[in-house]
């Protein structure tokens, strides 16, 4: 069953808006979430890839981990991937669903690896963060 990418996508930004001082524009042709500077930018088809998605910064090893734990929804993104980014398909060939409670959490984490640490402190901590 498809999944409409405007509706994921709308799902990615309430997540991405809720976080303390964020905005939104366009940055290299896609919708994309700032702190200060970017955390996460929105992809749908990039380049003919056919991955609707995310891109976005992560804690120091958590690409290599996620790689490893799910390669269907996880993959090393161009240009940004080098940067430790991960990249996150939505719409997967088996059909599987979004885990938006996981989609939830990689938008925060993406959000602490990059914001000022006021901003961060101003988060509830978790005690089982990635």
């Amino acid at each position: 069953m498809a999944q409409d990418p405007d509706a994921l996508f709308q799902a990615v930004r309430t997540r991405c808006l809720a976080l303390p001082e964020v905005t939104e524009r366009v940055s290299h042709g896609s919708p994309s979430f700032f702190v200060r500077r970017m955390f996460l930018s929105w992809v749908d088809d990039h380049h003919g890839d056919g991955n609707t998605g995310f891109w976005c910064a992560a804690p120091d090893g958590a690409q290599s981990a996620l790689l490893a734990e799910d390669p269907e929804r996880f993959f090393r993104p161009p240009y940004v991937g080098g940067r430790g980014w991960l990249g996150v398909r939505l719409v997967l060939e088996s059909g599987r669903a979004p885990d938006w409670d996981e989609v939830a959490e990689l938008v925060e984490d993406a959000y602490r690896t990059v914001a000022p640490a006021r901003l961060v402190r101003s988060l509830p901590e978790r005690p089982d963060s990635r």
